[in-house]
């Protein structure tokens, strides 16, 4: 096995919630639910594509991604509206076809996503360097900012705890300084 490239490098490029849904409102209607699913779930790009419909239990609102570059499966119990967001994009669908799909039907792929979201973010002026990698960094930043530990956040993104601190630790030096003045005496 080789490393990956470019893991260690510093994710400077960040969407705000509302660059995000300017994305996802330029998008074709079948570019819109995949961005959308990257903007609800923390997932890489390449795991969400590789979703089949029988990787959402509807009936308790569970997502199991498949071993991806995380190495193994794992499960994330969903809130009620990002279940909802599922269960839409499932309805009527065969259980091994693609949770999101493009429009011909066929699952998405690198090759497939990445020109069609660089027009996206063109059409909604947002920066050169946005990819769908960068929504995915995006979640990411405002998971740590909002609060949630640094390990839950590593397994919902499938990634490791030293990653995230090399990558997000820096997000939550506000929170630290805001304990340690809970400490004056």
């Amino acid at each position: 096995m080789r490393p990956a490239k470019n893991v260690d490098r510093p994710r400077g490029a960040y969407l705000s919630r509302d660059q995000r849904r300017m994305l996802v409102e330029r998008a074709s209607p079948d570019l819109a639910e995949f961005l959308r699913a990257l903007s609800l779930v923390p997932l890489r790009p390449g795991a969400l594509a590789a979703l089949a419909v029988v990787n959402f239990d509807k009936s308790l609102g569970v997502l199991t991604i498949g071993r991806d570059k995380a190495g193994r499966d794992r499960k994330i119990k969903l809130p009620e509206v990002t279940a909802a967001f599922f269960k839409g994009v499932s309805k009527g669908k065969l259980p091994t076809a693609p949770l999101l799909a493009r429009a011909d039907g066929k699952p998405w792929t690198k090759d497939s996503w990445k020109w069609p979201v660089k027009a996206a973010a063109t059409a909604a002026g947002l920066p050169a360097t946005t990819t769908a990698y960068v929504v995915r960094h995006s979640v990411i930043t405002d998971l740590v900012v909002g609060g949630l530990d640094l390990a839950t956040t590593a397994v919902l993104s499938g990634t490791s705890v030293a990653m995230i601190e090399r990558h997000y630790m820096h997000l939550q030096a506000d929170r630290a300084a805001a304990a340690l003045a809970g400490l004056t005496l």
